[in-house]
């Protein structure tokens, strides 16, 4: 059981602090899927690393993802 706590006290210490509260992020989408289900970590295209909780729609688009986002588009990717 102590195991157990070692790998969470692991996991929660990767997590960002920040501005993710503030932002919504661009993530994979089966990522976020991933994480509705399981509740991992999703890393966004910025690097935010973090446990989506919140509706998105409510928050406005994080500069450094939409960025990429958009430099990822124009690269046909």
């Amino acid at each position: 059981m102590s195991d157990n706590t070692v790998l969470d006290q692991r996991s929660e210490s990767l997590l960002d602090e920040g501005d993710h509260e503030r932002f919504a992020h661009y993530v994979n989408k089966t990522d976020m899927t991933r994480s509705a289900v399981t509740g991992t970590p999703v890393r966004a295209l910025c690097g935010k690393k973090w446990v989506p909780t919140r509706n998105p729609e409510s928050f406005p688009v994080c500069p450094d993802c939409k960025k990429i986002y958009e430099t990822l588009k124009a690269a046909g990717r």
